[in-house]
């Protein structure tokens, strides 16, 4: 991990952070999670398995910290580090296609409702948080539209990165 490397990933789990906090919650406080597309992002940069632990950790405790929702720290923790592992393992497996970026958006809205499911299931199932909301209802009034938004998000926010990475002469694991 270089300097140039750890700068652009703080800041994307910065710009998240910063979307994720002003974002307001939906159903029972929860919101999209703008700090995943970030995560993404990061990853999408910088497909090494220091650079995935590195963004899931910083993510996952980010929204543990920000979050509205009951008992969200460590669902937060774990849902990010599951979610970051299984992208850079699809990633992996994709090799020649992830660079295409229709397949790369189509893993972020992958990537985002299997983290929902993985968020939730903790929650829920293991903390047993009292929202008053089953899953069902958190899944489509939240994890649905977060797919949409952290979609729209990325297809807006990954070219631009792309042009900054490109013109910085970054030193990326993929070509951009």
């Amino acid at each position: 991990m270089n300097t140039k490397n750890l700068v652009l990933m703080a800041l994307l789990v910065g710009v998240g952070a910063t979307l994720y906090v002003v974002t307001p919650g939906m159903v029972n406080g929860m919101k999209p999670d703008f700090m995943l597309t970030m995560m993404f992002i990061g990853i999408l940069l910088f497909p090494t398995i220091k650079e995935t632990f590195l963004l899931s950790l910083a993510t996952g405790v980010l929204s543990g910290l920000f979050t509205t929702f009951p008992a969200g720290l460590v669902p937060n923790i774990i849902d990010k580090a599951v979610t970051g592992f299984v992208f850079l393992a699809a990633l992996m497996v994709l090799k020649k296609l992830a660079s295409n970026f229709a397949v790369s958006a189509v893993l972020v809205g992958l990537g985002t409702v299997l983290s929902g499911i993985v968020f939730l299931a903790v929650a829920l199932f293991v903390f047993n948080a009292n929202v008053g909301a089953t899953f069902a209802v958190l899944f489509v009034g939240v994890v649905l539209p977060a797919v949409v938004f952290n979609v729209i998000a990325f297809a807006i926010i990954y070219p631009i990165v792309a042009k900054l990475v490109k013109r910085s002469k970054f030193q990326t694991a993929i070509s951009i």
